[in-house]
């Protein structure tokens, strides 16, 4: 199944970003510190025109502390790159943007040249909770639902430091199968968009080899240690975990549509343990084999465009034929 979400409303955001950032000195990139690659926006770099960026991998506290220090590393290491990870809702931490922000552009700043900051993300990443937390209010609506904000708008946060808030974007299309499956696990996509059963059992595959036990201890599955849960099939681990909250039909049979809900409730809501769910070289694999297969498309569909023309030409040139 392959995973794409872009309703008409992003591509409203897309065009005012590529207005606004002609007065932006900074932009930042809200990131989900559980799946950083999948949840950075491919298009961002085009749109911003080459401006200093902030990644902020946000809902670290909900993310494998070890593999969040490979992605921020691997984020500084880009030029006019800066990479800091937080939680959203921890008021100290979140001051912590100011200021690299004026560290990417320590000409700006004072009334004369106040810093003027673009801020995205895709959708249900926490961007309106931030902003409520860096400016002390409900500036912006929140809830656990992608696309809740709709509309740009502009947050003074300082004399000196003006922030633009964008509603949530994905991209047109996604290359990265693995990257659709994670956005919709962690909620960037809306829930018409895919299928939960297939996006449960994608998610049960990765995290049954690489985070075992919290699936152990949070559905506990005393009688299977994370070895035997690593040796089953993922349909098998989610009809298990259907059996253990009761989502069952009837004659015993497993509701697996309840019973992937739940897996993706439960990852969300982050019980499963610290989960990331792609490294810097898993996703740099994910990203080179996408490019790749999408290239072969694009060489199939051009290679019957040219058997099509031909025939079309020779049509053309028979003249009439007899009734």
């Amino acid at each position: 199944m392959a995973i794409q979400w872009f309703p008409g409303h992003m591509y409203t955001t897309q065009k005012a970003i590529t207005e606004r950032v002609k007065d932006i000195d900074v932009v930042i990139e809200l990131l989900d510190a559980r799946l950083p690659g999948s949840s950075a926006n491919p298009m961002l770099a085009e749109l911003t025109s080459g401006r200093p960026t902030l990644k902020v991998l946000n809902k670290q506290d909900l993310a494998d502390p070890a593999r969040t220090a490979l992605w921020l590393a691997h984020y500084n290491a880009l030029p006019a790159t800066r990479a800091i990870a937080l939680d959203a809702s921890l008021t100290t931490p979140a001051q912590a943007i100011v200021r690299a922000c004026r560290e990417l552009s320590p000409n700006r700043g004072g009334m004369a040249k106040p810093m003027r900051v673009l801020i995205c993300g895709i959708p249900n990443v926490g961007k309106s909770t931030l902003i409520n937390t860096l400016t002390g209010s409900r500036k912006a609506k929140t809830g656990d639902e992608a696309g809740i904000t709709k509309l740009e708008q502009r947050i003074t946060l300082a004399d000196d430091f003006y922030l633009w808030d964008t509603p949530g974007m994905l991209w047109p299309r996604i290359v990265v199968p693995k990257s659709g499956y994670n956005l919709a696990a962690s909620g960037a996509v809306g829930r018409n968009a895919f299928d939960e059963e297939e996006v449960a059992l994608e998610l049960l595959n990765y995290l049954k080899t690489h985070y075992a036990a919290g699936i152990t201890e949070r559905f506990k599955l005393a009688e299977l240690d994370a070895a035997a849960i690593a040796a089953m099939k993922d349909e098998e681990v989610l009809d298990a975990i259907g059996r253990k909250r009761g989502a069952l039909l009837g004659k015993g049979r497993v509701n697996l549509q309840k019973a992937a809900e739940i897996v993706m409730h439960e990852f969300r809501a982050g019980n499963l343990g610290r989960v990331t769910l792609e490294t810097p070289e898993e996703f740099a694999q994910w990203l080179a084999e996408g490019l790749r297969a999408d290239a072969e498309r694009a060489a199939k569909k051009a290679a019957r465009g040219k058997k099509r023309k031909p025939a079309a030409e020779s049509a053309e040139g028979e003249g009439p034929r007899p009734d």
